[in-house]
């Protein structure tokens, strides 16, 4: 069939190592780029802007970073939504105290912030692991969201306590604030995306992510064997908080305009992050966009019918979507840990062997 390495020759070390090896892949992913990048604004509307795209990126990035830190490094952390909120914040205080800075350099300096505080908060993880460390992070989730409600300097001392996004153009053309148009602040974040997920998927498969998965496998086997798990472990909470915080940063800036802490990135914000990457699968850079896809794009597709076409009560529909991934991650936790990645590797080695698969 079309799905094998039969006939592919690689000749030089490059070739032999790059991200994609079989030819199907590269083209899929080609094709799915220019289809994102050239046809989609083209036909992009405010629905779709505000309720399925600009959602999906932004979760996807922030299932990347925390897919990172707990499925490549093994580290376990429940306060996703607090250092959302410190990438939105510092791009709150970079928008305010720099009006001319470039909105690029924003959201790239938001997500430095955000890094050193991850480097903070990831100082336990050197002493603890597992469900002492989840309650640690837990902690940096309560600690940080008081924070930022708590310290006026953070909100410029406003009297409603939210912070609201000013407007910026990238080429002449708004991307955040009202007039904004939907097609900007799709490729906005879709070219943030693209760019962090192939860094992303770089580093994994480099010596620092090699050195994650080590300490994940077994960490005391991992230093005997010479990997530094001081640098480990805090680079792992670094490059994680780095991406959380520039999905933060795109949360607040490109999609919501105005936040409150406690609203926008409370304690089910981290939840739903943890819920993507366990159904996408843990230690997947693809899993971590169909753990983002299925969370974000399901309930829209089920309000839609259930509520649109069929006309049950919304309050009914929701219960039903809570139901619905429980029960996914119930299934997954039990069936299949390794998520909707390892399902489609699966698949994918089967198309390999077809017609003989195993």
């Amino acid at each position: 069939m079309f799905y094998r390495e039969s006939g592919e020759f690689k000749t030089s070390y490059s070739e032999d190592q790059q991200s994609f090896p079989i030819a199907f892949d590269r083209w899929f992913v080609r094709v799915v780029l220019l289809f994102a990048f050239l046809v989609v604004p083209f036909f992009i509307n405010d629905y779709w802007e505000k309720s399925v795209l600009i959602p999906f990126l932004v979760w996807s990035m922030a299932a990347l970073g925390l897919n990172i830190l707990t499925g490549y490094c093994g580290q376990v952390s429940l306060g996703t939504g607090g250092f959302m909120a410190v990438g939105a914040y510092a791009a709150y205080k970079l928008m305010t105290g720099f009006p001319e800075m470039n909105m690029l350099i924003v959201i790239i300096m938001s997500g430095g912030i955000t890094a050193m505080v991850g480097i903070l908060f990831g100082l336990p993880s050197l002493r603890i692991k597992g469900f002492y460390l989840a309650v640690a992070t837990l902690a940096s989730q309560f600690f940080l969201v008081w924070l930022f409600n708590k310290v006026p300097w953070f909100y410029n001392f406003s009297a409603s306590g939210m912070i609201t996004s000013p407007e910026r153009t990238m080429f002449g053309v708004a991307i955040t604030g009202p007039n904004a148009p939907s097609w900007a602040t799709y490729l906005f974040c879709l070219t943030l995306l693209v760019v962090f997920a192939y860094i992303a998927k770089n580093l994994t498969r480099g010596r620092l992510g090699r050195s994650w998965m080590a300490i994940r496998d077994m960490d005391i086997a991992a230093e005997i064997i010479g990997v530094p798990p001081l640098q480990a472990k805090l680079s792992a909470f670094a490059v994680s908080s780095f991406y959380i915080g520039v999905a933060g940063a795109m949360f607040f800036t490109v999609y919501l305009g105005a936040a409150e802490p406690t609203e926008a990135f409370g304690i089910d914000k981290s939840f739903l992050v943890l819920f993507m990457i366990i159904i996408g699968g843990l230690g997947s850079i693809f899993g971590s966009f169909i753990g983002a896809a299925l969370l974000i794009l399901m309930p829209v597709l089920l309000k839609n019918i259930m509520v649109g076409l069929l006309g049950w009560p919304t309050d009914l529909v929701q219960h039903l979507i809570f139901m619905l991934i429980g029960g996914f991650i119930i299934f997954f936790l039990i069936v299949e840990p390794h998520g909707l990645a390892q399902l489609w590797r699966i698949t994918k080695e089967k198309l390999r062997l077809w017609p003989f698969p195993h």
